[in-house]
């Protein structure tokens, strides 16, 4: 089966400082794979590199079977994202900032109003969203990501923002996308908790670095909880994380 994502190799390094080093990952299709590491550990550069925001010094990035290079990857209009803190058109409504992206993919405006439902903000109407919430801007970030129903979402910190009621939400809406659309989902976040709660597979990185990707049906398995996991490859933990799998 093809993987979604799937890194090699990958290294980059600004002003002769290291951020990514040789980074190997695999998202298999269909699965949602939870990206852990402390903030400043390697997250966002990572998934910059898959879309090519940031260029990698070596290695090789494929999405969806697809070698992703420099210039066009029509491979693109079949991901959903969010990277980083999204921007919008603060002066337009919800439902305008969707027209655009849809004008933007060549897509329609049929599922404009189903998808801002499954977010909880079609009622918002005129309302400007310069004047929305940290919590509501992230939900339209959600939604323009889903837009177009894509076939991988890469999602950098979604949870960001929201309350505790909005992160159960995003967390069901996500486990549904993917069950039902068999939709596969690369997540990033640094809470340990909430990954543990959605991911089939789990890829910590520190300093730049993939210490390691594990199954969190074989962490169960072995009665190891995920933070217990987490701090033992950290070398914080107080465990031998000799005795811990390691995955790929």
């Amino acid at each position: 089966m093809t993987n979604a994502v799937e890194v090699r190799h990958l290294s980059k390094s600004i002003e002769g400082s290291p951020i990514l080093n040789d980074i190997c990952m695999n998202v298999r299709q269909g699965e949602v794979y939870g990206f852990l590491g402390a903030n400043g550990a390697g997250k966002t550069s990572l998934m910059k590199t898959l879309y090519h925001i940031i260029f990698p010094d070596t290695g090789t990035v494929c999405l969806l079977g697809e070698t992703i290079n420099k210039g066009n990857n029509p491979v693109f209009s079949r991901i959903g994202s969010i990277i980083e803190s999204p921007v919008f058109y603060s002066h337009l409504s919800a439902y305008e900032n969707m027209e655009l992206h849809c004008r933007y993919m060549g897509a329609g405006y049929e599922n404009i109003m189903e998808t801002l439902s499954l977010l909880g903000i079609a009622e918002t109407g005129n309302k400007a969203v310069g004047k929305f919430s940290l919590g509501m801007k992230q939900r339209l970030a959600l939604a323009r990501a889903m837009l177009t129903k894509p076939d991988l979402l890469i999602l950098d910190e979604p949870i960001n923002g929201l309350d505790p009621q909005g992160i159960i939400e995003v967390r069901e809406l996500l486990l549904r996308i993917n069950h039902e659309y068999h939709t596969s989902i690369l997540i990033s976040s640094h809470i340990l908790d909430e990954l543990s709660k959605i991911a089939d597979t789990i890829g910590i990185i520190d300093h730049g670095a993939m210490l390691a990707e594990v199954s969190m049906k074989e962490l169960t398995a072995k009665g190891i909880d995920l933070e217990s996991y987490y701090l033992g490859l950290l070398g914080g933990g107080g465990k031998n994380v000799e005795s811990y799998p390691h995955g790929n």
